[in-house]
């Protein structure tokens, strides 16, 4: 194994193992740190998908350091532990914590930390991250049902977090190339640096970002921080690079969408689905506590319906909604709730002939995929940028799993065609 990586959640791992396989490498996507270390074998890198990124600070870690171990039995190269493009973090964790564990673990003098995903819209400029444009606090992550971010400045967000020295490196050293790259990251340990936020705006900068962290043992961002990892071991001699899948044979049987986040994206998402005529069914928080709906009513509904085309059932709502649902309900309660709910629901659907699914939301996600009990995954052809359709490894179910900030607002309409 070339690449041991560690992702936050399962929508992230997904998106990373797509830019690794996009690479050229033979990458394989497990769920949890199983302690498998033999069904990892004959993969370039492999990515351990984990639920940890709203979880308490110190099981985060300790999650983190399982995969690790794992990853290391493996015998990985380079680990890359990835987080979201819109570095969702409370005040406390769980990013800067985990970046010094698995920095002491690994013995790395030096981590990367780059969310930038220009193809999404995130870039990082002078240690700032922004989204499409707006930096982090002005964008809609404000409104974050679980982790609203309100500072857009990394270092200072990273800083007090951890207490590993944190610096910068801007994009004029960045744009300069690999070589100057690699002396500002000599400069940063003789600084007694320990973790350094890099600028990019572009691909090509994450392509030198890459290029000259060939050597490190540990870099974290979001899935463009691999973009340029994949050739420095096809340079080096160690990677035959693999084209990457063009389509994906799925299990023929009923589709349907399972969309829990409420950001921008996934509620543009929900309504061009509804607008095209497709069959939905609204989840309300309130009348879930109340015991007004569950798994059962909700599979009812959804074998009630025709299956000449998807189903969409959504608890996807605007944040002024939201805010008033977790007032009355508390913000964990309401989101465990739901993710139980859908996680349920999944269960009964594909238990009745649903197999292809594409579900909303890291944390959705997160509850879905162990509840189908589902061990890896093979990657599948781009949806949109950082969306790929997956398989489960019996074949017998489609799953793709979306960031609730990502894809275009026809995601839901469109994703079928990318499936043979």
């Amino acid at each position: 194994m070339l690449i041991g990586a560690i992702a936050d959640d399962l929508t992230g791992a997904t998106d990373l193992a797509l830019n690794l396989a996009r690479g050229g490498m033979r990458t394989l996507q497990v769920i949890g740190a199983r302690d498998d270390v033999d069904a990892l074998s004959g993969y370039d890198a492999v990515v351990v998908a984990l639920k940890s990124r709203t979880i308490d600070p110190v099981e985060a870690v300790a999650q983190s350091l399982m995969a690790e171990d794992l990853l290391a039995r493996a015998g990985y190269y380079q680990l890359i532990f990835k987080y979201c493009s819109t570095f969702d973090s409370t005040e406390t964790g769980n990013i800067g914590p985990v970046i010094e564990a698995l920095a002491t673990r690994c013995g790395a003098p030096l981590a990367i930390v780059c969310p930038a995903f220009p193809t999404n819209g995130r870039t990082v400029y002078n240690g700032y991250l922004f989204v499409d444009h707006m930096l982090l606090n002005e964008s809609p992550m404000k409104d974050h049902p679980l982790t609203p971010m309100r500072d857009a400045n990394l270092v200072r967000l990273l800083q007090a977090q951890t207490a590993m020295a944190v610096g910068r490196i801007t994009h004029k050293t960045v744009a300069t190339g690999p070589a100057a790259l690699r002396e500002a990251f000599a400069a940063a340990v003789e600084q007694k640096k320990k973790i350094v936020v890099v600028d990019a705006i572009n691909d090509d900068d994450l392509k030198t970002i890459g290029a000259a962290a060939s050597d490190f043992k540990l870099i974290t961002g979001a899935s463009g921080i691999a973009l340029g990892l994949p050739d420095n071991f096809h340079f080096a001699g160690l990677l035959d690079l693999s084209p990457p899948p063009a389509s994906l044979p799925a299990p023929a049987g009923r589709a349907a969408i399972l969309a829990g986040s409420c950001s921008a994206a996934t509620r543009e998402q929900v309504k061009a689905a509804a607008a095209s005529g497709m069959p939905t069914l609204k989840i309300d928080p309130i009348a879930v506590a109340k015991g007004l709906v569950d798994a059962d009513g909700i599979h009812a509904w959804a074998q009630a319906q025709p299956d000449r085309q998807p189903i969409l059932i959504y608890s996807s709502d605007d944040p002024t909604t939201v805010e008033a649902v977790h007032e009355r309900l508390g913000r964990a309660e309401a989101g465990a709730l739901i993710e139980t709910l859908l996680a349920d629901a999944a269960q009964r659907l594909v238990g009745s002939g649903f197999t292809r699914i594409i579900v909303a939301g890291g944390e959705t996600s997160g509850a879905v995929v162990p509840a189908l009990d589902i061990a890896a995954l093979e990657i599948g052809p781009e949806i949109d940028p950082g969306v790929p359709w997956t398989r489960t490894s019996d074949g017998q179910l489609a799953l793709a799993l979306k960031s609730g900030n990502f894809g275009a607002p026809d995601f839901f309409l469109k994703a079928w065609s990318r499936l043979t």
